[in-house]
């Protein structure tokens, strides 16, 4: 298979914005593949959601614990990428804030996008079905009208 096609898109990191549901392994399959194809690294950023931050900001679990709960879905995720020769970097991100009105999933990866430096963005459309630990359920629409990066809706 031939790498890197010549033209109008160069794509270095892709950004796959996860949650541990089935919809966000899906996406981090698509981010690999276009990796693959621009010969370029992945970025997962696992969001947390409105429950699991309230309960982090007011003391009643340790943030550390909630990071070690997710490492077994990020443990897969980076195992799929390695069979596949795709180098994949991760990390975590509030979805929500207590503090701050306009922070939410979809500008917690649009702020992540900017701070790796993604050239695209592969975000899952999930089906809202109201599962607290399903951050991503809102977030591929604004994804969609905000960033500036190609984004890929799956």
């Amino acid at each position: 298979m031939e790498h890197a096609p010549s033209g109008p898109l160069d794509v270095e990191l892709v950004l796959a914005p996860v949650d541990g549901s089935e919809e966000s392994a899906l996406a981090v399959e698509y981010a690999v593949f276009i990796a693959e194809q621009y010969d370029a690294s992945v970025h997962a950023v696992y969001l947390l959601g409105e429950e699991v931050v309230r309960a982090i900001e007011d003391g009643t679990i340790d943030e550390e614990s909630v990071v070690g709960d997710h490492e077994v879905f990020m443990d897969s995720v980076a195992d799929y990428a390695a069979d596949r020769g795709v180098h994949i970097s991760h990390s975590t991100a509030f979805g929500f804030s207590t503090r701050v009105k306009t922070r939410h999933p979809g500008s917690a990866i649009l702020d992540t996008a900017e701070d790796v430096g993604a050239d695209f963005i592969v975000v899952p459309r999930e089906p809202v079905t109201g599962d607290p630990g399903e951050v991503l359920e809102k977030a591929a629409e604004y994804v969609l009208l905000y960033a500036s990066q190609p984004v890929l809706s799956v």
